[in-house]
């Protein structure tokens, strides 16, 4: 099945891994394009720190090849996008993303399921979406502290559930290998990787204020709170360093 929404989306490289060139707009009306789709569509939301490892990981940059729409959620894409002169119109978070999706999904009656976080996260998380969007219906929730034994009985409980939508919150790159690797099983239209975003939905962790977002400074927020992350941050200027001396891709 064919979409103009679908076919009409630009994909760039940045370290020869695959970003859409897309407006928040626009994705989300690839969004609907895809819950039209027949078939599990792959979504992906790589930061500089998915890229940088999938740059160094075949099988990752395999998935996000594989992927129906690649979301460019991280302010050093938009910079590396104008190094390599293929300007990103703007950073479409997985977060504001899942939220389009949320809406969407209540407005037309459909159901998500979310699995991820550690336990009583996701039940959290569910509680707060049904506040924000009544219509919105949870077909059901699992943590993400499952054994990999338990994988074959968790799609089959996504299955059973109906859901149109599966959010999938297991950090990267589990979470993109899981949606991968039981695609052909999995029976939701769309499925998601969205890292951290049932932690902030279930008020676990908190967002960055709004003008810190809109400058591209979360990462910054998030080290102030997690000073953990730093080993995670410092990748952002070998990225950036790398994309600088690959420069822009010569025209054949």
């Amino acid at each position: 099945m064919h979409d103009s929404a679908i076919e009409s989306k630009k994909r760039i490289r940045i370290l020869d891994v695959p970003v859409d060139a897309v407006s928040r707009a626009e994705a989300a009306a690839v969004l609907d394009a895809l819950l039209r789709t027949e078939g599990c569509s792959l979504i992906a939301t790589p930061n500089s720190e998915i890229l940088w490892n999938a740059a160094k990981d075949a099988g990752l940059k395999a998935i996000l090849d594989g992927a129906d729409l690649v979301i460019p959620d991280g302010i050093g894409l938009v910079y590396a996008s104008r190094i390599i002169g293929s300007p990103l119109s703007e950073r479409v978070t997985g977060i504001d993303f899942l939220d389009a999706a949320l809406c969407r999904l209540a407005d037309a009656g459909e159901s998500v399921y979310l699995l991820g976080g550690a336990p009583g996260v996701a039940e959290k998380a569910a509680e707060r979406m049904r506040a924000r969007y009544p219509a919105l219906r949870v077909a059901g929730v699992c943590h993400g502290y499952y054994k990999p034994e338990e994988e074959a009985a968790i799609v089959e409980e996504i299955n059973e559930s109906g859901a149109a939508f599966l959010c999938a919150a297991l950090g990267s790159p589990k979470q993109e290998r899981f949606i991968h690797a039981h695609r052909e099983a999995l029976r939701v239209r769309a499925a998601i990787g969205v890292g951290g975003s049932l932690d902030i939905w279930a008020g676990v962790q908190k967002r960055a204020p709004a003008f810190l977002r809109e400058r591209g400074l979360e990462w910054l927020y998030r080290l102030a709170r997690q000073p953990a992350r730093i080993k995670r941050v410092a990748v952002l200027p070998l990225f950036m360093l790398r994309v600088l001396a690959a420069g822009k891709p010569r025209r054949r």
